[in-house]
């Protein structure tokens, strides 16, 4: 199971690439700079938990309803 994906600590490249083919199709490497850069959440080892990302996104509004 060494190659298995970990929500908790996903490297940024790799999260960029989910969410582009999740339906994101817009967004970037840029976009999540910039909301880390406004305060998202990253783990000490510069991966992203995806759920503290999400939580963070509906938190500050960006959940499209």
């Amino acid at each position: 199971m060494e190659n298995s994906l970990k929500l908790t600590s996903i490297p940024k490249d790799l999260l960029v690439k989910l969410l582009r083919s999740s339906g994101s199709r817009d967004y970037t490497m840029e976009i999540l700079e910039d909301d880390i850069a406004r305060g998202a959440p990253i783990n000490d080892d510069g991966t992203i938990n995806l759920f503290d990302y999400g939580a963070w996104l509906f938190a500050k509004g960006y959940n499209n309803g």
